[in-house]
């Protein structure tokens, strides 16, 4: 995975931008960042729901997901773009996109997008394989 694929995956959930969030590339929903690219350009940030969804991560993937010091008391999870698959990248991406988004957004991802998006990881993860 590149953090290009990663921002075109992206462009699939509503109202995503590519900007800036902590001095790095981030991908952004309204103007709140939700995923960013670490400075090593190697790995990135995903936001998890709760610190039981990130201990999980680490525990069931950890050549994908991984923390430093800095996100220790945070609900976030580093992944590693070269190890990160196109299935795992779309999960993490709209697990993260909801953290941030307005409840509207949530509500138009739930009844209008979500299907045509899951079809599209279906088939992303098939011609990935």
């Amino acid at each position: 995975m590149k953090w290009t694929k990663l921002c075109e995956l992206a462009a699939r959930l509503p109202e995503v931008t590519v900007g800036t969030w902590y001095g790095t590339p981030g991908l952004l929903v309204a103007g709140k960042g939700f995923v960013r690219l670490k400075e090593d350009r190697t790995s990135v940030v995903f936001l998890t729901a709760d610190m039981d969804e990130r201990e999980a991560l680490l525990t069931a993937r950890p050549k994908i997901y991984f923390i430093t010091d800095h996100y220790e008391n945070y609900p976030a999870v580093l992944a590693r773009l070269a190890a990160l698959p196109v299935g795992e990248a779309l999960t993490r991406l709209e697990r993260s996109w909801r953290q941030k988004a307005k409840p509207a957004l949530v509500q138009r991802l739930d009844a209008e997008v979500t299907p045509r998006y899951r079809k599209a990881r279906r088939k992303s993860v098939k011609s990935a394989r």
